[in-house]
Formats: structure tokens, sequence, C-alpha cells
């Protein structure tokens, strides 16, 4: 009795479990550094294809998570590229969610990432409080300079305070959204002229993820990206550049970015398992992974993934 109460008991557990993992999704809306893809001003091969075929054109870096029971959606960076991303989102989920999101969570202050805040304003869609999840340095930004500071005197969007961990491992600071859904924000190094720098952990019926979409070298960091990557199922980290030389004319230095070959070795001698936990993403125009089949190749081949604009994962 004991042996089918335990059964029953596990069965029912893991049906829970798969009707969460079911009721949430992560989608990725976008790929490219801030730039998009293709790039201002550029014309040379590594553009020159995209300019000429529309299917070819990839939007800056964004995600949307879901939460078909409640209907609910939440967005990760407002891109230069927000307004097409709203109507592809649209057109991915068939329209079973509202147009604007419940929330929108910020990394930092380039303008990649944030700059998509304008359509919210009065001269665009003139939303009325729309949640935004911030850490401290980028909220006084945004309330002490304009045209930001207009979209908060204004109510179209609402300032949030968002928990920030010490620890990946502190439960404590998560900012529950739904039932078995939350999100938590971390620091991590970076240019930080105007705001740190985040990087946001996802918990949503029982899978964990990790954007980290800019970030300096690795080395920089607090934490060990193997060590992260173990404690979740998908980490999407910084893959603005391929290789060293990318920039020509100008020091790599002046941007340092982990190359995606600098991640790609972290994992040298670990388990198999970890680098296919690992999905690059933020991709500059220069990097070969958005235009050159030979390089997705070789990454795919070490066991890595690349973000598809579209997939949802």
């Amino acid at each position: 009795m004991r042996g089918l109460r335990f059964i029953l008991t596990s069965l029912l557990l893991s049906v829970a479990i798969s009707c969460y993992a079911g009721r949430y999704s992560v989608i990725v809306l976008g790929i490219a550094q801030d730039g998009g893809y293709p790039h201002a001003g550029c014309s040379k091969d590594c553009c020159k294809q995209a300019w000429q075929h529309e299917s070819m054109r990839r939007y800056v870096t964004a995600l949307a998570l879901t939460d078909s029971a409640e209907g609910k959606w939440w967005l990760f960076e407002a891109t230069p590229d927000i307004k097409e991303q709203l109507h592809y989102f649209r057109q991915l989920t068939a329209g079973k969610y509202r147009y604007l999101p419940d929330g929108i969570f910020l990394t930092h202050a380039h303008i990649g990432h944030y700059t998509g805040l304008m359509q919210l304003g009065r001269e665009v869609l003139g939303a009325k409080g729309v949640p935004v999840y911030t850490l401290p340095r980028m909220r006084n930004y945004l309330e002490q300079n304009g045209p930001w500071s207009q979209l908060v005197s204004l109510g179209n969007i609402s300032l949030q305070n968002m928990p920030c961990r010490k620890t990946m491992k502190d439960s404590t600071t998560m900012l529950k959204l739904s039932e078995q859904c939350g999100v938590f924000a971390f620091t991590v190094p970076h240019r930080d002229e105007y705001s740190e720098t985040a990087g946001y952990g996802i918990s949503a019926g029982g899978r964990k993820y990790v954007f980290i979409p800019d970030i300096n070298k690795w080395q920089l960091w607090e934490h060990e990206l193997a060590s992260v990557t173990e404690q979740a199922d998908v980490v999407l980290v910084d893959g603005t550049f391929y290789r060293d030389g990318e920039l020509k004319g100008r020091s790599m230095a002046e941007v340092p970015h982990p190359f995606i070959s600098e991640t790609m070795s972290l994992f040298e001698g670990r388990n198999a398992n970890l680098a296919a936990r690992i999905w690059f993403i933020h991709f500059n125009h220069t990097n070969a992974l958005l235009w050159d089949e030979a390089a997705r190749k070789q990454v795919r081949d070490a066991g890595f993934n690349i973000a598809v604009q579209g997939e949802k994962l």
C-alpha cells in the first residue's frame, strides 16, 4: 500500500511539474548587438547580404517570458527594435497576449538595452504605468535624465526596484511574477558609464534560465561561469565577438567582451552537458555566427548552442 501511495504521489508530482513546464516559455525576440544586423553605415561583406536579403536581418537582443495560464508576459530589454519586436511577439504567439508586456526588465544604460522605452511615451503609444524593473543606478538615470524622465513624470512607465543577489544562491531575492515563476538580478562587470549592469536569473516551471547579454572578460566577474551553469538549464551569454581582430583599425581592448573562443575554453575538460546549456547571443555585425554557416557549425560541433531569433527555449 505504501508502495502504491509512493507511486501515485510521484506520478502526481511529475504531472504537476510537466504542467508548469508547459505553462511557461522563454522566446528569443532578437540576437544582435545594440546596432542590430545589418549595422548602420556598414557596406562590408559582413552586412552586404543582410542589406540585400531581408530574411537575414536580425533584431537587437531581447527575450520574452510568457505565462500561458495567466495570459501574462514580460520583456527583457527595451531595444531600439521594440516596435518590430512587439509585433513579432504577437505573430509568434498568435495574439494570445496583450500587446504591451506586464513588465520590462532592463540590464543597463547602453542604447541597445533601454532606448526602446521611447515608444511608450505620449508621442507614440501613450502607455499607462508599464512596470519597468531596474537596479538603483539605472533607475536614477531614467528619473534624472530626459526624455526618459518624462516617461516617469507622465506615468507612461512605473519604475520598480529590482532585487539584486550578492550570491547566486541567495533565494531570498526572487521577485515572484506568478505561480512557480520568478526573476532575480545580479551585477556583472561592464562599461558602466550611466548605470550598473545587470544579468537576470529566471525560474519558471521548474526550469532555470540565466541571461547575461553584456559582460567584460569572464575573469573580472566574481563568479565562475561553469559553476553558474551547473545551477541552470539554459544560460544565454555574451557572444558579441567571435574572435580577436574583428574590429579593423580599432583596439578591441576598448570593448572587452569575452570572445566566443574564450568562453568555450572555460568548459574544456568538464562534463559535456554543461556546454550544452550555453547559448550564445548578442552578436555584433562583424560576428561570423550571424552569416557564416562554417563558424556556426564549429560552435555547435563543440557542444554549444547559438540563439536563434524566434526560437522558444
